[in-house]
């Protein structure tokens, strides 16, 4: 038996973590886009990323040097260094050399990008503004705020998990992510910290496990980021680990960052869970839900507040699921609008479903009808401040 408890802190709430957000001139008006996570003693890391063939720079490094622990990672906003070939990888290098030349204390020190695709980093922005950090400062809220794009908001979440014996451990996180999300793997990027003392082993196993059911079940526009990227550290500092306690703990602050990352959706007005039931096999019902949270027909009639139903069979129905409309149910929240073949959209529960819709989060459920199979996606509207915000994304 375990208890799990929120708390604040976010990144800096287990044992021993540290986090700041400066500014260093990237973002307008002094705006913070510069932090980094430090923990004062070395932790195991887990990683995954985008499956974007055209991986940045960061992502590159951190592979190639295959860290397997760390006690710093640097987040910069507003450039991804992504397509930026031999030289966005010197310029990591050249940065990471020049904290630990500023912070002998730093090991393996990892880096992580967020913003325009294609664009030189400003690395001497970056150098004078790690020359201003204080590695001993504890303000999560300013970290998250440092790592947004076109967020609305910052991401964090944390919790004590309190197991049977009495003892307990903490587990915090922030994440960013608004626009180009549909993460296959995981512009998200996600850092969660824990005291707890979790084997290498299960840090791996865990992550990849709930990545499937979260952030790799939602979608803002169906893009692939180059950057999209989610780490685990474990500094052990507690001296306290259950297995289920944690990877219950984690799929929790996977599943609540990956909501929130949907319902701020660039322009977004409605969160929505996809249920597909009755699929063939979970991989047909994560295919048909997937294929419902990236539909843009679908998307504009969330948008329109319209209980367009049929948008939702011909998307099913072009997914390539195993599928038969005589078989196929369509709930919007609990009214239903197809049942087996039969229409019921009248004109009453057309009213009803609207209804539904315009609620800020709400569920559309599609039973196949063919065997066990299930899968939640999440997604969000698309709307007029979508296409605002993307159309001069780079100014």
């Amino acid at each position: 038996m375990f208890t799990l408890t929120s708390i604040d802190g976010g990144v800096c709430a287990p044992q021993g973590f540290f986090a700041d957000g400066i500014s260093a001139g990237m973002k307008p008006d002094g705006e913070r886009d510069l932090a980094f996570i430090h923990s004062d003693s070395i932790c195991s890391i887990s990683a995954i990323f985008t499956t974007n063939s055209f991986r940045a720079a960061p992502i590159q490094h951190f592979l190639k040097k295959s860290i397997e622990s760390t006690n710093f990672i640097l987040i910069n906003a507003k450039n991804a260094n992504a397509m930026t070939g031999k030289k966005g990888l010197d310029d990591v290098e050249s940065i990471l050399s020049h904290a630990r030349s500023l912070f002998p204390q730093i090991e393996n020190p990892v880096m992580s990008s967020t913003g325009v695709i294609g664009v030189p980093l400003p690395k001497e922005k970056i150098k004078k503004g790690i020359e201003s950090f204080d590695l001993g400062k504890r303000d999560a809220k300013a970290a998250s705020k440092a790592i947004m794009t076109t967020d609305s908001y910052e991401k964090e979440v944390a919790f004590e998990v309190k197991i049977e014996n009495g003892k307990s451990f903490r587990i915090g996180a922030m994440a960013k992510g608004a626009g180009m999300i549909n993460p296959a793997m995981a512009t998200m990027l996600c850092f969660i910290t824990t005291d707890a003392a979790v084997p290498a082993g299960d840090m791996a196993e865990v992550l990849k496990k709930h990545a499937s059911t979260t952030f790799n079940a939602i979608s803002v526009d169906g893009d692939t980021s180059t950057n999209d990227t989610v780490m685990l550290l474990s500094n052990g500092k507690s001296e306290v680990y259950d297995k289920e306690a944690f990877s219950f703990a984690l799929e929790k602050v996977m599943h609540e960052l990956a909501l929130k990352i949907v319902a701020d959706g660039e322009g977004a007005t409605k969160c929505v869970a996809f249920k597909v039931t009755g699929a063939a096999n979970d991989e047909e019902a994560t295919w048909a839900a997937k294929a419902l949270s990236n539909s843009l027909l679908v998307k504009t009639a969330l948008y329109g507040e319209d209980p367009n139903w049929g948008r939702i069979a011909s998307t099913i129905g072009a997914s390539g699921v195993e599928c038969d409309p005589e078989k196929l149910t369509i709930k919007f929240g609990n009214v239903t609008l197809y049942e087996k073949g039969e229409i019921l959209f009248d004109k009453e529960r057309e009213t009803k479903a609207a209804k539904v819709m315009k609620k800020s989060s709400f569920s559309i459920e599609c039973d196949l009808g063919i065997a066990d199979g299930s899968f939640t996606a999440y997604g969000c509207d698309l709307g007029h401040e979508y296409v605002k915000i993307n159309a001069d994304y780079r100014t």
